[in-house]
């Protein structure tokens, strides 16, 4: 039996949790079960309608600064410190600056192209998945949703049921844009927000959970993905990781969450990646398991939009 099952039989007599709380609930059951030392590696669904992020990582709360080497094209390299707040701000500058806002309608359609290219931990070739989607804006009509190049229509959500992040373009709308109060509305779910309250050290991991699987939705409104980033940048324990890599041409610096030692992110991890430079969100890069297997999978949106259709484009 798992401990969703065991929630459902926890008091019978009382009124049915909600899909976000019964998350929030399977969350802290996973950290008080979950030994502190446990290494983890988390298997990733990727079908768009139902995903939650789950970002990982090594123990160590602390936002951590490292040097980034930058090519100015001298005979000596110029370096620089930069920490995650730093990246995770100049994201959020970037994603208001370059961001093309979106007002679609409820019978309409949000289209997204993504790149997945896996590889195998124990050696051998990638190989390169071309995802393209396309899911109902209000869920009222089937959605079209292709998962490592394998396609399939996902019927209308039924009612009563949920996922994070929302679907519907009218719930999204209703996330705050100030970044402290999204964070207070994310820590607070299924519950009437408490503004005032200090969020204490062990509702952070929960706080990155929501943030990290907002942050995932290909298209948000206007100033919602700037306002997470923002938010996520004042999470304790997320971290800039050494040195540089380069990803599709670009020298990215790498973001993960470290989390507090003992709960389940604590090995393993998803990588947020952004240009070294400007520091636009670029994709990001985790270690997944399918089918017995382990894999380096780096994936990132190629194109989005709003259509009228499924199998239209933008």
């Amino acid at each position: 039996m798992n401990e969703i099952e065991l929630l459902r039989e926890w008091d019978a007599d009382a009124p049915p949790l909600s899909a976000t709380a019964r998350s929030r609930a399977r969350f802290r059951l996973q950290q008080t079960m979950r030994a502190p030392a446990a290494p983890a590696v988390v298997a990733v669904h990727r079908r768009p309608l139902l995903r939650v992020a789950v970002a990982c990582a090594a123990a160590a709360a602390v936002t951590a600064t490292v040097v980034v080497t930058q090519n100015t094209g001298e005979n000596t390299p110029r370096t620089r410190t930069v920490s995650a707040t730093t990246v995770l701000r100049g994201a959020a500058a970037e994603a208001l600056r370059t961001e093309k806002p979106l007002a679609p309608r409820d019978d309409q359609f949000v289209y997204t192209k993504e790149v997945i290219e896996r590889t195998p931990v124990s050696g051998g070739p990638a190989k390169t998945y071309v995802d393209e989607s396309w899911s109902s804006v209000d869920g009222s009509k089937k959605s079209y949703v292709s998962e490592l190049g394998r396609t399939q229509w996902v019927p209308p959500a039924r009612k009563g049921q949920h996922s994070w992040p929302p679907t519907e373009w009218s719930e999204l709308e209703k996330l705050p844009l100030d970044p402290g109060r999204l964070t207070i509305t994310l820590r607070d779910m299924g519950a009437k927000p408490e503004f005032g309250r200090p969020t204490r050290a062990d509702e952070w991991p929960m706080v990155q959970y929501f943030i990290s699987g907002l942050l995932r939705g290909p298209v948000l409104p206007k100033g919602l993905r700037s306002a997470a980033f923002e938010a996520l940048a004042a999470v304790p324990g997320v971290k800039v990781l050494p040195g540089t890599t380069d990803v599709d041409g670009h020298a990215a610096v790498a973001v993960r969450y470290t989390g507090p030692a003992g709960t389940p992110w604590a090995s393993g991890g998803r990588v947020l990646l952004f240009d070294a430079e400007s520091y636009q969100y670029l994709g990001l890069r985790e270690r997944v398991t399918a089918g017995g297997k382990s894999y380096e999978q780096w994936q990132h949106v190629t194109a989005q939009g709003v259509v009228d259709r499924v199998k239209q484009r933008p």
